[in-house]
């Protein structure tokens, strides 16, 4: 989230507006405690994974179906919708699980415990 908010000020900034960013991104999460930052963390991953919304799913893997030039199949399509949103969720959680065991590891017991 850090790096793809310093890219995109990159992008629309100059380099000295970037370091300020990049100061003010950085001593916004450092002062966040570990309890909203897994909340948020959660928060974030269930919003972008979305198991709540398999009618969203069928529609963007629908589309991107339509989009390679297959001929549109109700049953690979349902298939996919009900694979890859876990598929996703369990790599997401997996490279998470594995930064906040560097950075934090009492956050990683906190964001276990909300995820039960």
């Amino acid at each position: 989230m850090i790096c793809f908010v310093i890219l995109s000020g990159y992008s629309m900034l100059g380099n000295k507006e970037l370091v300020i960013l990049n100061y003010w991104v950085q001593e916004f999460l450092y002062n966040l405690s570990d309890t909203i930052k897994a909340f948020s963390i959660l928060l974030v991953t269930d919003l972008c994974i979305g198991f709540h919304s398999p009618h969203g799913w069928e529609l963007m893997i629908g589309s991107v179906y339509k989009d390679f030039g297959f001929a549109h199949n109700d049953q690979i399509i349902s298939g996919l919708v009900s694979t890859f949103p876990v598929i996703l969720d369990t790599i997401l959680k997996y490279l998470i699980f594995r930064y906040l065991n560097r950075v934090s590891p009492s956050l990683v017991v906190i964001y276990h415990s909300m995820n039960d």
